[in-house]
Order: C-alpha cells, then sequence, then structure tokens
C-alpha cells in the first residue's frame, strides 16, 4: 500500500533528549547527537530505506552510490528539521535567519478580503510557518486542514515546552462539517493550508505525473481550490545552510475555474522546482509512486 498512514516516527524519549540538549547546549549539540540516529535509522527501516533511494536514484537520477550515501543525508536534514522546529517554538527564534520570497503574495491576498489557500507539500519545514510569519507584518489567523494521526503523547509534551499553536486544526470528518469550517475561515479573511502530497486510504484522488513518473495526490485540496474565489498560493520553508530558513509564497498561475486538473498541474510544477533546488528535503518516505506494488504486478 502506498498511502500514508498519517503517522510519524519518533519516540517521547527522543523528543525529551533532544528538549534536553537544545535548552542546556544549544542547537548544535542537538546536531550533533542526530549523527546517530540519523544512522539508526538508515540501518533499520529498509522499507523507507527503499523508498528514498527509489526516488533520489530513479527520481532525481542520482547515481547507486550517491543515493545510497544522500539517503542518510536526507535523513540527517529531516531530523535537523524537527530539532529546528522544537527549538524556535521553546524560545530560540532568534538563533535563526529568515528570508522572504514572495511574502507579498500572502499580502495582496489579504488585502483583497477573500482570504487564501495556501497548498504545501511535506519538503523543508512548513510547520515552523507561525514563527517565520511574526518576522513581518502580517496579523492573520492559519488554519490546517488535518487528520491529526500524530502522537498525542509527543504533541501534548511539545505544547508544554512550547506552549500551543496559533494555528488552528480544522480536523477532517466523514460528516464533511471540515467544509463548512473552510467556508467560514475564508468568509473571515483567513488562510487555509493543506498539503497537496499525501492522500489516505479511501480518499478521492488524481493522477499525474511528478519527476516524470505518475503518482495519485489527494483531490480535496485541489477540487476546494478550483471552485472558490480565494486566490491559491503555494507556500514552501526550506532549510538552508547553518540556521537559516527560506520561505517560497507563489500564487498558482495559468489555472481554470472549476477544473481541478489546472490546479494539480500547477501544484506538481510548482513542487518540482522546489525539489529540483532542495533534492534532499523530500519527506514522503512512504512509496509515493507505488513503484513496489508495480514491481510485484510484473513478477
Amino acid at each position: 500500500m502506498r498511502q500514508w498512514d498519517g503517522k510519524s516516527k519518533g519516540t517521547l524519549l527522543g523528543y525529551k533528549i533532544f528538549i534536553f540538549l537544545i535548552k542546556n547546549f544549544g542547537v548544535r549539540s542537538a546536531y550533533g547527537l542526530l549523527y546517530f540516529v540519523a544512522a539508526y535509522y538508515f540501518l533499520f527501516y529498509p522499507t523507507n530505506f527503499r523508498n528514498l533511494y527509489y526516488y533520489l536514484h530513479k527520481r532525481q537520477a542520482y547515481s547507486a552510490w550517491n543515493s545510497f550515501w544522500n539517503v542518510y543525508r536526507a535523513y540527517y536534514v529531516f531530523g535537523q528539521t524537527i530539532i529546528d522546529k522544537v527549538a524556535i517554538s521553546a524560545g530560540l527564534r532568534d538563533q535563526f535567519s529568515y528570508e522572504f520570497d514572495g511574502i507579498d503574495v500572502l499580502k495582496n491576498a489579504l488585502e483583497n478580503k477573500q482570504g487564501g489557500i495556501l497548498i504545501s507539500a511535506h519538503v523543508g519545514n512548513f510547520e515552523i510557518a507561525e514563527r517565520f510569519f511574526a518576522e513581518i507584518d502580517v496579523n492573520f489567523q492559519i488554519n490546517v486542514v488535518t487528520l491529526d494521526q500524530e502522537h498525542s503523547e509527543i504533541k501534548a509534551y511539545i505544547e508544554r515546552v512550547s506552549g500551543r499553536s496559533r494555528i488552528k486544526p480544522i480536523k477532517i470528518t466523514d460528516d464533511l462539517s471540515h467544509v463548512f469550517q473552510i467556508n467560514d475561515a475564508l468568509s473571515n479573511n483567513e488562510l487555509i493550508c493543506f498539503t497537496g502530497d499525501r492522500y489516505f486510504d479511501g480518499s478521492k484522488t488524481l493522477r499525474g505525473a511528478l519527476l516524470g513518473r505518475d503518482a495519485e495526490f489527494p483531490a480535496g485540496p485541489f477540487i476546494l481550490a478550483s471552485r472558490l474565489k480565494a486566490p491559491l498560493i503555494f507556500v514552501y520553508v526550506m532549510k538552508e545552510k547553518g540556521l537559516h530558513y527560506h520561505l517560497y509564497a507563489r500564487k498558482a498561475e495559468n489555472v481554470k475555474h472549476r477544473d481541478p486538473e489546472s490546479y494539480l498541474l500547477a501544484y506538481k510544477q510548482s513542487v518540482e522546482g522546489i525539489l529540483r533546488k532542495y533534492p534532499l528535503q523530500w519527506f514522503n518516505f512512504f512509496d509515493f509512486w507505488n513503484h513496489h506494488s508495480n514491481r510485484e504486478r510484473r513478477l
């Protein structure tokens, strides 16, 4: 099965250790421990390894050796983004630097009083967007549409350490009440954020090529965006060298009202552009392109 199960790896003890290091010895000390943690995942999670290796070797055209080595590097960068999220949330935001690219797109959308739909991906570190936006003079509410499957103990502990996020979750429900919440938020000139690169078993999907091979995408964000008048903006917060982050905001171009396929096409082109620039920040470790299942059918 290639769909994502809604849960990330990690234990409460692991988070406590990293937070202890961050608070007492700084962010870079936690990076030091991360060399060993990344090695653990590299060695003992073969399914994730195969999926990430496939992405680097077949979709990014890395050589076999470079793909092998860069699986470890990708794990390490992913761990850094988690550490950075915790550090920034825990009050160490001033230790990081931030670069804004396209922030006027967000400001213009809100000035038109239509709200806005943000679609991101599991690349970079979008979870620090709230702290990121605090750097600029923009006062708005962000709502994240989620299934909220993460471990409750870890979430509760992070909130005790860093305080509750001002980002409001909108939980997807079987009775579709989340659709009314989304409409209410847009009416209040708020931002609605989706991720467009993970779907769940039983949900409706759209199919299209990403990095040269077909994959399935959740249909909901693109159908909704195509039917509403709110502008669609692609937003990514990408990690760069050291403690530096770069925010990208791009308005969707060449999209057609009530044509979700055109919105998906714009999204795929946007994600491909980001992945060409940051190839190691693809953090979908499941079988995104369903290549294992296809191979099994051929045998």
